[in-house]
């Protein structure tokens, strides 16, 4: 029986299956990492387009059972939660992918992109909506997606209704497609530096960047709106409303600012 808890709807659609590991765009030299595996119906089709699936799963009776279910000698199962795994002994050039548990997806997102040794893709399936969040374009942007795209190219693909899992979720998912960018997007910026001034552009829920700025960066207004007009920003927008390259600039001039 799955196990409600730990956010288990396992997918079973031949289909479906299929173009979650086309979008991975797999060969025979390829390490896979899969995330969750639980009954194996997505292990199965990995373990015969790649040359090694890890596969690390929570639920310790689904993790002793997977090979005995899979029976694939090119399969090596981990027990334990991936938030925990040591990414960094996996291979260069390893790709992730999985159906992940809804509840920690923003968690696994994050785990993947900024760790020192991420994945050169990760195809994922995300809930619907979380999906379509994380490859949002200016004007419904969010802390996520600008996190996300900072560090890979992201992409969806399709689209999984709730009634080819068991047991359904709520919800239809759809695949997210994350190519890590070989080189920083930014090279002329601080990391931190960077995301200390989106958090604090996202700060403030309903409030103008000139606002939210202000009290997030703790500068006066008028600060806030001589940095935003510099950036060619609109002190009257609003967090979503900006792109990558928008926060680029306004980082720039803030880090010109403070030095």
């Amino acid at each position: 029986m799955p196990n409600k808890s730990l956010g288990q709807h396992w997918l079973f659609d031949s289909k479906s299956l299929g173009d979650i590991c086309d979008a991975a765009e797999l060969s025979r030299d390829d390490t896979v990492l899969e995330i969750g595996p639980g009954l194996g119906p997505l292990t199965t089709e990995l373990v015969t387009r790649a040359k090694k699936v890890i596969a690390v799963e929570l639920d310790k009776e689904l993790a002793t059972y997977l090979p005995i279910r899979v029976g694939a000698k090119n399969l090596e199962v981990e027990q334990g939660s991936i938030l925990h795994f040591d990414l960094s002994k996996l291979p260069k050039k390893y790709k992730v992918v999985a159906n992940v548990p809804y509840y920690l997806t923003s968690k696994i997102v994050r785990l993947l992109l900024e760790s020192p040794t991420p994945p050169s893709m990760a195809v994922l399936l995300v809930q619907l909506e979380v999906a379509q969040r994380l490859a949002a374009r200016p004007g419904d942007m969010s802390i996520l997606a600008v996190s996300a795209q900072f560090y890979a190219d992201v992409r969806l693909g399709s689209i999984v209704t709730s009634d080819k899992f068991d047991p359904p979720p709520k919800v239809d998912s759809q695949v997210v497609i994350f190519e890590h960018r070989h080189k920083p997007l930014f090279d002329d910026v601080d990391v931190k530096t960077y995301f200390r001034v989106v958090k604090a552009g996202f700060g403030e829920k309903r409030k103008t960047l000139r606002n939210s700025l202000s009290g997030g960066l703790h500068l006066t207004k008028d600060a806030a709106e001589a940095l935003l007009h510099k950036a060619g920003v609109s002190p009257g927008a609003r967090a979503e409303e900006l792109s990558l390259q928008d926060w680029h600039k306004l980082v720039l001039g803030y880090s010109k600012k403070s030095t």
